[in-house]
């Protein structure tokens, strides 16, 4: 029996409307930046950890908070609303917000489709492929969007095994974007766009998009304290590190494939800016009292003048949901944007919110140099 869904409501400013398809919808993450945008749009919240909401972006013609509508694939069944009010409860949303967003949480549930493949599903690549594009292009039909950013903010996956014929999930999602012909941004470690069957096809899109793996917290700080040590000349001779963290990424990361995924991008940002790997190893360990939020700590080994040994030891504790969430808003704006001014392919302008981006520096304060030539360039509507 077909599924009834209620009619789509009437946004006040049709001709402006951008689509998000989230993939992994029901997650914390999802979760807290459809409420997020929604409260901030409501003026219930001020936008903190929004680059794009800071003055240089002003002129840059980004969609606004409130033209944005949501929907997304899952494969879990909780309800937004009801996620949210779990959120409430492990402290990573306000008292109150999920009552006072409640209408748009719902709204973006209700286009929230399943996801795959599940147990049981006899379908070949191309079938889900051509499914889930069909879910994203109806989406944008029903609500007369300019254009859907599709970006992935579900569980980090293992890397396919050698050999494998099949798309993993991410590359599935990924590949439905591509046909349904949306921007596109992983947000997570996974494979998505960078499998080797859809190389081809990314090259052909005539479709922005971005990616890997959103830099939020412990990642964030070395590409800020690693470009220190190589300007004032500090032999940095180990770089080790741990993660503690819980909720549905705390399970995901258990499995050891996972985080060998998760970790390659930690150790990439040290690699690229030092000119070398040092000794260490990232540890994560999946806790799950601490609900969405996370401790990471590093622990650097340097040498300075006449080789003095010396350490540098960091603590970064948050929410990782409230982390993540603002960038999540922010690339689908720039990538939305890029879309509607014609850019296509990688961009590396965006390597500011990511951990392995798709070139550019990797220096943070470099980063946000080449973000803001970015918005400068979105802003004069600049497509070469």
């Amino acid at each position: 029996m077909p599924v009834e869904h209620p009619p789509v409501a009437e946004d006040r400013h049709p001709e402006t409307r951008t689509g998000v398809w989230l993939v992994g919808a029901r997650g914390s993450v999802a979760v807290t930046a459809v409420a997020g945008c929604a409260a901030l749009a409501a003026g219930l919240r001020p936008a903190t950890g929004m680059v794009t909401e800071t003055p240089p972006f002003a002129a840059a013609g980004l969609p606004r908070l409130d033209s944005l509508v949501f929907g997304g694939h899952d494969t879990a069944v909780c309800p937004l609303p009801k996620r949210a009010e779990e959120l409430t409860a492990g402290g990573v949303l306000p008292q109150g917000l999920a009552v006072a967003v409640h209408r748009e949480l719902a709204d973006a549930d209700a286009e929230v489709r399943p996801g795959g493949p599940q147990p049981g599903d006899t379908r070949g690549d191309a079938e889900l492929v051509a499914a889930f594009a069909a879910d994203i292009a109806g989406f944008t039909a029903r609500h007369a969007l300019a254009r859907t950013v599709v970006i992935n903010v579900a569980s980090t996956e293992a890397a396919p095994a050698t050999g494998t014929t099949r798309l993993a999930p991410s590359s599935l999602y990924a590949a439905a974007a591509l046909r349904a012909g949306c921007p596109y941004v992983n947000f997570t470690p996974s494979t998505g766009l960078h499998a080797p069957a859809l190389r081809a096809e990314a090259a052909r899109a005539a479709v922005p998009y971005a990616g890997r793996d959103g830099k939020t917290g412990q990642t964030l700080l070395r590409s800020v304290l690693a470009p220190m040590f190589r300007q004032r000349s500090l032999d940095v001779r180990a770089w080790s590190g741990a993660n503690l963290l819980g909720g549905g990424d705390g399970a995901a990361l258990a499995d050891p494939a996972a985080a060998a995924a998760k970790n390659a991008g930690k150790g990439r940002v040290l690699a690229d800016t030092l000119g070398h790997r040092p000794e260490g190893e990232v540890h994560i360990d999946d806790v799950p009292a601490l609900g969405d939020w996370k401790t990471a700590w590093d622990h650097i080994a340097f040498d300075g003048f006449l080789g003095s040994r010396m350490v540098l030891q960091t603590i970064w504790q948050g929410c990782d949901s409230a982390l993540a969430a603002p960038l999540v808003l922010d690339l689908v704006r720039l990538l939305a944007r890029a879309h509607a001014i014609g850019l296509t392919g990688p961009r590396p302008e965006l390597g500011f919110y990511f951990k392995d981006p798709d070139g550019g520096p990797a220096a943070l304060a470099e980063q946000y140099e080449a973000l803001l030539t970015f918005a400068r360039r979105l802003g004069e509507g600049d497509d070469r």
